[in-house]
């Protein structure tokens, strides 16, 4: 899971010197080498010495609010450079310096905002829109951030600047509940679902999960709960997502249910991700479910980001004591919003399995579909709404419809 693209580096300062005055020129240019030579202390004194002789004098302003915020002095340095700014709403670098400032502090809001005023004293150069862009993925404003990426590509801007904020705004693949917008680090969900099985009672299904997230992954922890066949069972997991090397991610979970009853008693799940470049992303994958006798899934899948979808197709063995089976799914997910938080997405899937004490033979086959839509609501308030169906040989079709409610913080 890729950290948060930061603007480059605080840039020498160059602004240009003010109104030449008895011996201020050559002060002016002393405390700009100074800054530029990584003295920011000696630095400041020498601006501080040219304020009291020009008292707000805008590029001096510009230059020590610079200095202050490469000393990480926030609330100094937004102090002169909103000085500058109001004095000079016209001067570009001091917009510049402004939204590099409260990027650098964490307050992407009022970054978005100074570089929007930026862009429209400068409208045509590339590195202001994936500035701009930057703090927009911040807030979640993703289909704006994707506007200006597009924006400054066509103005001819490349590089890894505009790389790494494409590379941002692709949509996580696998689980998106294990990813969150920034500014949060809390999210929970609740969720249920009712099964038509086709010749019995229907089932039901409800899990409740809190997971907290870091800039190393995140975990949850999760309740889960069946009815089926007249029967209750309950069962724990914890289910976390780590960030490995570059480019890639891990899913690994244990799941408990102590009665058994229609959970296995233990069961666990590793999958690993690994970026491939160009939107292409692949992953393998080992599921192990601890019943009476022991089954294996053995998965592999290739996924590939192309505008505002993610497709991607499984292929899953399914191994136990006496019985193989295997299973093919193609999935596509559409985030026709243009941010992270909302899609649509469907599936279609066909499976076989090779059972010498099956009933209908040894071998039967299996298929099925579901459509799903997740929408945030509010940046806090999210849901979901799924229906599938599944048929297999000699059984009755089954038919699912399951919604979820989610919040974070």
């Amino acid at each position: 899971m890729p950290a948060a693209q930061l603007p480059p580096s605080p840039p020498a300062i160059t602004a240009p010197a003010p109104a030449a005055q008895p011996g201020f020129d050559d002060a002016y240019a002393g405390a700009r080498a100074l800054a530029n030579a990584g003295q920011p202390e000696l630095a400041l004194r020498a601006y501080d010495a040219l304020l009291a002789r020009s008292p707000g004098n805008v590029d001096v302003l510009l230059g020590r609010g610079i200095v202050y915020a490469r000393l990480a002095r926030w609330q100094e340095a937004e102090r002169d450079l909103r000085a500058a700014a109001g004095a000079s709403p016209g001067y570009a670098d001091v917009w510049s310096a402004l939204g590099n400032t409260y990027a650098w502090s964490d307050q992407p809001d009022n970054a978005a905002d100074a570089y929007t005023h930026l862009i429209a004293l400068q409208p045509d150069q590339p590195a202001h829109y994936v500035a701009r862009g930057r703090a927009l993925r911040l807030l979640g404003r993703n289909a704006e951030a994707r506007a200006d990426l597009d924006r400054a590509r066509a103005l001819g801007g490349s590089g890894d600047a505009i790389d790494a904020l494409a590379a941002a705004l692709q949509p996580r693949a696998g689980n998106p509940d294990a990813t969150i917008a920034a500014g949060y680090t809390w999210a929970a969900s609740v969720s249920s679902s009712w099964t038509d099985p086709g010749n019995g009672p229907r089932w039901n299904d409800q899990t409740v999960s809190v997971r907290h997230y870091t800039k190393a992954g995140s975990l949850a922890f999760e309740t889960l709960r069946a009815h089926r066949f007249g029967e209750h069972d309950y069962a724990w997991a914890l289910d976390g997502y780590v960030n490995l090397w570059s480019g890639a991610y891990a899913n690994v979970r244990y799941q408990r249910g102590a009665a058994a009853r229609l959970f296995p008693a233990n069961s666990g799940r590793a999958e690993l991700y690994q970026s491939l470049g160009d939107g292409w992303e692949a992953s393998l994958s080992d599921d192990v479910l601890g019943f009476a006798s022991r089954v294996n899934i053995y998965g592999v899948s290739i996924a590939k980001y192309t505008g505002d979808w993610y497709l991607q197709l499984r292929h899953q063995n399914i191994v136990s004591a006496g019985s193989h089976g295997t299973g093919d799914r193609l999935l596509a997910r559409w985030y026709y919003a243009g941010d992270a938080d909302t899609y649509a997405e469907a599936t279609v899937n066909s499976g076989r399995s090779d059972d010498p004490l099956s009933l209908v033979g040894g071998q039967s086959r299996s298929g099925g579909g579901s459509v799903t839509w997740v929408r945030y609501w509010t940046p806090k308030w999210g849901t979901r709404v799924g229906a599938s169906v599944a048929r297999a040989s000699g059984a009755a079709n089954q038919r699912e419809l399951d919604v979820a409610l989610y919040r974070r913080w």
